[in-house]
């Protein structure tokens, strides 16, 4: 369980990397692009944060994210001089693709087909309730 202190960092952090990761979209004059973090969790030693990416569109996102990869400690550097006065020490980041939207677009996909398993018993995998 997350304290508020980390929740508070988090926030923060989350806040200031929209900011600049849409700001280097923006700069390098990507058209049809969407970068946004969904979600950064912070450990309780405040070390590491964990980034959550969501790209759109989605074929982009593993290109995307080896580019931030690459490019973690200028984010980094780019994000302590914006947090300066809130933190002392900015922690290591740890990118990720969120792909939560695409799982809800798959349980959307399955609800709105024939191939729905609650109307359709058949595509149940009896095995598994043995």
């Amino acid at each position: 369980m997350e304290t508020n202190r980390q929740k508070k960092i988090g926030g923060v952090i989350q806040k200031d990397l929209v900011d600049i990761l849409q700001g280097e979209v923006r700069k390098n004059g990507v058209a049809n692009l969407i970068i946004s973090v969904s979600k950064v969790t912070v450990t309780t030693d405040l070390s590491v944060a964990t980034v959550h990416l969501s790209v759109f569109p989605q074929d982009k996102a593993k290109e995307i994210l080896e580019a931030v990869k690459s490019n973690a400690k200028t984010i980094k550097h780019d994000l302590s001089q914006r947090v300066r006065l809130q933190l002392r020490k900015v922690p290591n980041l740890v990118f990720f693709i969120d792909d939560s939207l695409d799982y809800i677009e798959k349980i959307d996909n399955a609800l709105a087909n024939r191939d729905n398993p609650i109307e359709n018993r058949d595509l149940l995998d009896k095995r598994r309730f043995q």
